[in-house]
């Protein structure tokens, strides 16, 4: 039996919509856009709601920013946490 991950580690659908919410970084992303890019749109709307609960657990609570009837968005410090998270570079602006 595959071992599920505890509440407070995203799991795979987790991170695929967090990779993009990265992709997305500046802009907003609708649960839509981050249902079909991720292969979810069979399963619940919902479903981007719980994983964006659960990446803001594990990013930090102002990690993703809920922008009214649009969707989310990453603040830069959950852009930073994000990579640092998925292994990818990060760039530190001046």
């Amino acid at each position: 039996m595959a071992e599920r991950p505890s509440p407070l580690e995203p799991g795979s659908a987790d991170l695929r919509i967090l990779q993009v919410l990265i992709e997305h970084a500046g802009r907003v992303c609708s649960r839509d856009t981050l249902m079909r890019k991720t292969g979810l749109e069979s399963t619940t709307p919902r479903r981007a709601d719980v994983s964006i609960v659960i990446l803001r657990r594990a990013l930090g609570k102002d990690s993703v920013r809920t922008v009214r009837q649009r969707g989310w968005i990453l603040t830069d410090s959950g852009l930073i946490s994000a990579k640092e998270l998925l292994g990818l570079q990060v760039d530190i602006q001046p």
